[in-house]
């Protein structure tokens, strides 16, 4: 197998918050040392993109010194938590934006989907989006029109087709981008974890088409998901990123193990309200969130779980409403579940808690995280916040049994026997 990406170096620094170094002096520096063929003298500030502190100078590395090679035909699942530079390096690679040291060399055309509507431009119909696509893509205007009713039929908008894309919802944007990036005759496949917005009927039928494309058409596909069993069905080989730096490459269940088990998320989260490293925005700041056993010493199967979380408002006079969000180490949503803070637009300036359970008997054994959305007036999204609190469910066994059952949940059944002649 011939390679068909390769990445030597490959590193992004940014100037947060701002365009250029934000001083002309800084811009001059780095002028000159470009000039002369030296190092960047900025470079070195922020040397990992970690969003728990601030760096100073406010410069950061989005990735820092990647490489890696990608065969032809090839299934590449890039890994890593938010923040961790998965985005910048599909971007990269696509040519949307240059690396600031490194370099890829990409053989073929690429059709990338990182974001809904990429590529759309909204005043257009889906129809005129598909030549546009395919014409971008430097195909000619009859290969475009062998693949349109395939296009059409597998994102299903045959109705909607001549509606400006503008118009469309998330959901059918995303499938017609989608298919657009599938069925036109590209040589690689880039796809960022935009498939979240479709349903799960259509992700699966995503799924299925990237295997085919992969298996039966012989192209490359490198595919970014938060999903880890989507992850292990579709791709051959893993690369994890950490804070925007390689952590491990190798066969994809290594890959995704090595993540699972270095995620390293904290079971309790604690801060002063003025303290810079806040989690939050100018909505909402998390002073505490913690997860403990409902009953006993450490949390296990038969001794459920407390959550609660404490946080300072902004808004007043809204529907304030939380949704906690949780989710094993496959990235499976357990549940997503929501409260109402305030019912009758009275939310008030300060210090809010709230605290839930989960019973015995609930969770199986096993890794499990909270997402965090809060919302105004059941619509808006104030502030939300991935990956926020880890935790383990220790296992039971079952008898000499010792190892973990398959399910998500591990229910305690009173089962009724009854013998009959």
């Amino acid at each position: 197998m011939r390679p068909v990406i390769k990445a030597d170096g490959v590193s992004k620094l940014y100037k947060l918050g701002e365009i250029g170094t934000g001083t002309l002096s800084h811009d001059l520096q780095r002028w000159l040392s470009k000039v002369r063929g030296k190092e960047d003298p900025f470079s070195i500030i922020g040397a990992v993109n970690d969003r728990t502190s601030k760096e100073n100078d406010g410069y950061a590395w989005a990735l820092r010194d990647i490489s890696f090679e990608v065969n032809e035909g090839d299934v590449l699942g890039i890994i890593g938590r938010n923040g961790a530079g998965k985005s910048t390096l599909l971007k990269i690679l696509s040519r949307v934006t240059l690396p600031t040291k490194g370099h890829v060399d990409v053989k073929g055309r690429i059709a990338s989907l990182l974001e809904v509507g990429t590529g759309f431009h909204p005043e257009l119909t889906g129809r005129d989006n598909i030549f546009l696509n395919g014409a971008i893509l430097g195909m000619r205007k009859n290969e475009i029109k062998r693949k349109f009713d395939e296009i059409v039929d597998f994102a299903g908008v045959a109705k909607y087709v001549d509606t400006p894309v503008k118009r469309y919802s998330s959901g059918m944007y995303v499938r017609l981008a989608f298919a657009v990036a599938a069925h036109l005759e590209s040589e690689i496949l880039i796809i960022d974890e935009v498939l979240a917005v479709g349903d799960a009927e259509f992700q699966k039928k995503c799924l299925g088409k990237m295997g085919d494309v992969s298996k039966k058409e012989g192209r490359t596909i490198l595919f970014v998901s938060h999903n880890m069993a989507s992850v292990k069905s579709l791709c051959t080989h893993g690369i994890v990123l950490h804070n925007g730096m390689y952590a491990f490459e190798g066969p994809t269940h290594e890959a995704v193990n090595f993540y699972q088990k270095n995620s390293n998320l904290n079971q309790f989260l604690n801060f002063d309200l003025n303290s810079k490293n806040i989690i939050g925005n100018e909505n909402i700041k998390i002073i505490e969130f913690k997860v403990e056993a409902l009953h006993g010493d450490y949390i296990s199967v038969s001794s459920g779980i407390s959550f609660e979380c404490t946080f300072f408002n902004v808004k007043v006079g809204i529907n304030l409403d939380i949704t906690f969000e949780l989710v094993n180490s496959e990235e499976v949503k357990i549940f997503h579940h929501g409260a109402l803070i305030a019912k009758s637009r009275d939310s008030k300036e300060g210090v809010y808690k709230i605290k839930g359970h989960l019973p015995a008997y609930t969770l199986n054994a096993g890794q499990y995280k909270f997402n965090l959305i809060f919302g105004e007036n059941q619509r808006y999204v104030l502030f939300s916040e991935s990956e926020l609190i880890g935790f383990e469910v220790a296992n039971e066994s079952l008898g000499s049994n010792t190892e973990i059952l398959p399910g998500i949940l591990r229910p305690n059944i009173p089962y009724e026997i009854d013998f009959q002649k």
